[in-house]
């Protein structure tokens, strides 16, 4: 699956300067995972946040998650570490753009650097 083709199935429009596009699409035995993550501006981050119109407050994790992690959906199928095995995220359900169609949608979002920030969002369907 394109980056561009998960997109378009979460309902979440890919920002036009997002560069390292990563998604992937499993098959389940009841529901459908979906994986797109990429990077962009940090300065960027907080206006895309807001398109995906989080019902509450994205929550902060400064430290990496110490129990084992073992999503039905890894980001390990795009090369990429689990968000929760990482410090410093903000992330948390959004589900605005679902549209009825998807059984939920996560997003989480880890500084690269002072200039770049990956977004990782994870769907059901």
């Amino acid at each position: 699956m394109t980056p561009a083709e998960a997109g378009d199935q979460m309902h979440v429009p890919i920002p036009d300067e997002a560069t390292d596009r990563r998604a992937a699409h499993q098959n389940g035995f009841q529901d459908d995972g979906l994986l797109l993550a990429f990077t962009v501006p940090t300065a960027r981050v907080d206006a895309f946040l807001t398109r995906l119109a989080p019902e509450q407050p994205l929550t902060h994790r400064a430290e990496a998650l110490t129990r084992s992690v073992k999503p039905m959906t890894p980001f390990a199928h795009l090369g990429l570490k689990e968000p929760e095995t990482l410090a410093d995220v903000r992330g948390g359900p959004v589900c605005a753009p679902c549209a009825g169609e998807l059984n939920s949608l996560e997003v989480a979002v880890h500084p690269l650097d002072a200039q770049r920030s990956r977004v990782y969002l994870r769907g059901v369907d």
